[in-house]
């Protein structure tokens, strides 16, 4: 062991993503171990996301992470490119289209003035305007839409993660199958996770990016994170209708819909938004869709569903942000949790900088501890309005 392991739980694409910046440090010296219980990544979040990504966020935090993430997802055939394979991400750069009536008319506002801070470049359209634009939607309940213009879209987040593996992995980061219970300390220092088979691995730095199940890894030290598991329920449909140049739609009840191919992707969340149930699809929640959907567009009122899927959010109960950062007890255990559903399009940003906490001492590229976890511990939430 070189006299630097770092060992990840979680080998998804927020893992993934701190193995790769670790390992591509030019300051790091040492050994990267990434422990992923199913390789497969059946009920991984990062395989079963819609795999958005937006600018459109009311803290400037999320805006400069997503800005890292989407010129991260231009390059990345050059970045994560190994011998003899370019990653392909099928980058979409199509839009978000928040819609808001006379009531929520003035948080869009809001939201447009903080993005604007940050050169967002997104665009406010009355209700004329959003007629003119997509004469395909209804319109007649709406005041206000927000548009983004550039910079943001959709893109096949299976390819990222495995992009994010496939580099690690050639920079020498090692891949072990196995399932982590929880981590051993002694004297406010992290010295080994221990795995199920009653063994334990020794580190000199260990990182939970364990997403919908990372709680229980910290069980036994001294500090509860409040990070669930919240399931989604993903739609996909057909239909005769047309809808040119559609970007990611989220209507003010909460349904957001985005074109994929030939079909259309579409979910809603819950009435009874239960914590860490089962991944089982409820087909009740199309009804729902169905009904809100067709409102919208009125060429949706003939509708199929093709398939659905179920995934998690890590999400966090307290105020919805991502936890990044030093365990507030074991300064070397690092936390990569609680995205809420924008870990994918943040995994580069959150991975670059726990890369250069540990290797660094400090973040260099982009100050993401508005994020660490004292905020829980100071009652003191960093309210994300924006959460889909």
């Amino acid at each position: 062991m070189k006299s630097n392991h770092v060992v990840i739980v979680g080998g998804g694409v927020i893992g993934s993503a701190i193995a790769y910046f670790l390992a591509a440090h030019p300051r790091f010296q040492g050994q990267v171990t990434v422990i992923e219980r199913d390789p497969s990544y059946v009920q991984a979040s990062s395989t079963l996301s819609a795999s958005s990504i937006r600018q459109q966020f009311s803290t400037p935090v999320n805006i400069q992470m997503s800005q890292f993430g989407f010129a991260f997802l231009r390059d990345i055939q050059q970045t994560l490119s190994v011998p003899e394979h370019a990653p392909e991400v099928g980058l979409q750069e199509r839009g978000y289209l928040y819609l808001a009536s006379e009531s929520g008319a003035a948080a869009l506002q809001e939201n447009h003035l903080v993005q604007q801070t940050q050169d967002v470049d997104v665009a406010l359209l009355d209700r004329a305007a959003l007629a003119q634009k997509f004469p395909w939607l209804h319109v007649d309940d709406l005041a206000l839409g927000s548009l983004g213009v550039h910079g943001e879209g959709w893109f096949d987040g299976y390819a990222l993660l495995m992009a994010f593996r496939r580099k690690a992995r050639s920079l020498g980061v090692t891949y072990v199958q196995t399932e982590a219970q929880g981590f051993a300390h002694q004297a406010g220092r992290v010295h080994a996770v221990h795995l199920r088979d009653g063994s334990s691995l020794a580190c000199d730095w260990a990182v939970n990016a364990a997403g919908a199940w990372a709680r229980p890894l910290l069980q036994h030290t001294g500090f509860d994170l409040p990070v669930v598991g919240k399931k989604r329920d993903v739609f996909v449909v057909s239909s005769p209708a047309k809808t040119p140049d559609c970007p990611l739609v989220i209507d003010p009840s909460g349904l957001w819909f985005r074109p994929e191919g030939q079909f259309w992707l579409c979910g809603i969340p819950p009435e009874e938004d239960l914590d860490d149930v089962p991944l089982d699809v409820d087909h009740r929640q199309f009804d729902a869709v169905w009904q809100i959907i067709a409102m919208r567009v009125p060429g949706f009122e003939a509708l199929r569903m093709q398939r659905a899927w179920a995934g998690y959010y890590e999400y966090n109960l307290f105020d919805q942000n991502a936890v990044l950062g030093p365990h507030p007890l074991l300064p070397n255990l690092m936390l990569a949790n609680g995205f809420s559903g924008h870990g994918m399009q943040h995994s580069p940003a959150a991975g670059r900088g726990i890369a250069e906490l540990i290797a660094d001492g400090a973040y260099q590229s982009l100050d993401l501890s508005l994020l660490s976890a004292q905020r829980l511990l100071d009652q003191q939430p960093l309210i994300e309005k924006n959460v889909i």
